[in-house]
């Protein structure tokens, strides 16, 4: 196995969101299944290797041939690939939609299949592989008294949601809003009956999609009630009336009718067990496994063969479109 170096552009509070912590999960679960570390190229730290460093110390390819570069920054590939190019690099996606392509020399390994889909169609000729983020074992239903009737967390939430249906719900029963960063948020989501998430209009302003919607996720495992939007990545898992319900439906009259309902009635909706695992880390790890052994003997090919698949690019999609509307009028007049 080659050893791993996961590119972050730092891992200090200035770069802390669920990518960098999701991120940061994977790299431990990896460990157990080859060597592997952090490497920072925007901001140098003590503790992990600055790229630059390590591409100058190794100035020729062949030196890094019993190493991999996992790309995940999805801001930062479009410039990041180029200069791996020499180099066997992955591309590890969270988000889709940032608009650059990747030669199919770069394998993908994807969090959820909604990204799978979109890179299976953007990069047709590459390697592509699905491997969630982990859900921690500490997420679990406790079945404790909730004392939290609706809990909401500011961040990536609709003005729809902040504005209008929170002070409604104010009116009514016992909200919390989390507006700051919680280090157990597991103890919340035992305390809450239901979890209000509303991520679609963020991701729509932010131009790029929903990677994979973690705290619906972590939420359902301890035991609440999810209203959530189902943008991108959270279709994954998230299936309206059989384990959530759908959040901003029609009108705030509507979503308060069905959020007080499941507040003051026992009506629960369950959440399959089967479901989580595959998102805890037994799996992960053993996907990992898979992933790795058939990436290493890619690689060895790599350095022997050129990719000889003609790539789909915009020119080829107009050339093919071209001879389709030829082949029709040829057809049309010759008939």
């Amino acid at each position: 196995m080659r050893k791993l170096y996961f590119l972050l552009p730092g891992t200090t509070n200035k770069f802390a969101c669920g990518g960098l912590w999701a991120e940061l999960k994977t790299l431990k679960l990896l460990q157990q299944v080859c060597p592997a570390e952090v490497v920072t190229y925007r901001q140098r730290e003590k503790d992990h290797l600055w790229l630059d460093d390590l591409l100058t110390a190794n100035n020729t390819s062949h030196a890094l041939d019993d190493a991999i570069f996992v790309m995940s920054w999805g801001f930062d590939v479009a410039k990041l690939a180029p200069k791996l190019k020499s180099f066997n690099a992955v591309y590890h996606a969270h988000s889709a939609g940032y608009g650059f392509d990747l030669p199919a020399n770069v394998p993908i390994i994807t969090v959820s299949r909604n990204t799978l889909g979109y890179w299976g169609q953007r990069s047709p000729h590459s390697l592509i592989y699905y491997l969630p983020n982990e859900i921690s074992d500490q997420f679990q239903n406790q079945n404790r008294d909730r004392d939290i009737d609706v809990l909401v967390q500011s961040r990536k939430s609709s003005s729809y949601l902040m504005k209008q249906l929170i002070p409604a719900l104010q009116e009514r029963c016992q909200v919390r809003v989390i507006d700051s960063y919680v280090e157990d948020l597991e103890a919340l989501f035992n305390r809450a009956k239901v979890y209000l998430y509303d991520s679609a209009e963020y991701w729509a302003v932010q131009g790029v999609s929903e990677g994979f919607g973690l705290q619906p996720m972590e939420a359902l495992a301890c035991g609440c009630q999810v209203f959530s939007s189902v943008n991108h990545g959270l279709s994954d898992y998230l299936d309206p009336a059989f384990n959530c319900y759908k959040i901003a439906g029609y009108s705030k009259g509507f979503d308060l009718q069905r959020i007080l309902n499941v507040i003051y009635s026992n009506k629960k909706l369950d959440l399959p067990s089967k479901l989580l695992e595959e998102y805890r880390a037994e799996n992960i790890t053993w996907r990992s496994q898979i992933i790795l052994e058939e990436l290493n003997e890619f690689f060895d090919h790599k350095q022997l063969y050129l990719s000889d698949i003609p790539e789909l690019s915009h020119w080829q999609i107009m050339k093919l479109r071209s001879q389709r509307v030829f082949a029709k009028l040829k057809k049309k007049f010759t008939s």
